[in-house]
């Protein structure tokens, strides 16, 4: 297998249904394990969130996420930003769905001083996702 480079996001208790969003806008396979087919929570109250998830999707993707247990500690996603670089539409339809349902564009998708197109936007969840399109 090659190396290669992927986000990974932790989450306090979102990690399903953010996972389930991100399938929604890439597509794609989605694997879930929660602590408790693990055993691996801290407490009942961690059995069914996500231990580990993982998203492959059809362009290429690999996008993991999890669950923080209780005890352990949580600092939100300010301190990510998941950068999707390429060619055309596929990113255009990337950004509008990012941006949609509770998404803030932080900066709009337009040609940049570099001769891509540039974006930038939060998700309903908090994660910041950068686009760049390259020019033709």
């Amino acid at each position: 297998m090659a190396s290669r480079l992927n986000p990974y996001i932790q989450f306090k208790s979102e990690a399903r249904p953010a996972m389930e969003f991100y399938q929604g806008v890439f597509g794609g396979d989605l694997a879930k394990n929660t602590f408790k087919e693990f055993g691996a929570g801290h407490g009942p109250e961690d059995d069914e969130l996500l231990m580990h998830a993982q998203l492959e999707t059809p362009s290429g993707f690999t996008l993991m996420a999890s669950d923080t247990p209780q005890g352990m500690p949580y600092n939100p996603g300010d301190n990510i930003s998941i950068s999707l670089s390429g060619d055309g539409d596929e990113l255009r339809g990337y950004y509008e769905k990012l941006s949609a349902d509770g998404g803030k564009v932080t900066v709009p998708l337009e040609k940049q001083m570099w001769g891509d197109e540039f974006g930038m936007v939060t998700d309903k969840f908090g994660i910041n996702w950068m686009v760049n399109i390259g020019a033709s």
